[in-house]
């Protein structure tokens, strides 16, 4: 019988375009909570498919130390956050939230 080798699936394979990007962001901010680390994550993502070099670059921030801070173990600041989101050129929007009927 074949051996059958298997990878762990890592979603920046399928991360290919600006709209994959932010459909993933808007798809995650949906189910994040109140978990900061999971949208920093998220972030290292979309910054991993992007280029972190290209990255760190954009943001004048270093690329360890942004590997670190979008890891989902980091704390990054807002600050970073929002260098973040601007250099990889995806938006943040505020729509009100549907109360729930519980």
């Amino acid at each position: 019988m074949a051996t059958l080798k298997l990878r762990k699936w890592d979603v920046v394979e399928h991360l290919k375009t600006d709209e994959d990007m932010a459909l993933y962001l808007e798809a995650c901010l949906e189910e994040a909570g109140d978990d900061p680390a999971f949208i920093a994550k998220v972030l290292g993502d979309i910054a991993r498919a992007k280029g972190m070099s290209q990255l760190a670059r954009d943001t004048g921030l270093g690329r360890e130390s942004l590997y670190k801070a979008l890891s989902g173990e980091g704390n990054p600041s807002f600050a970073t956050i929002l260098k973040v989101i601007n250099a990889l050129g995806v938006q943040l929007h505020a729509t009100p939230r549907v109360p729930s009927h519980s």
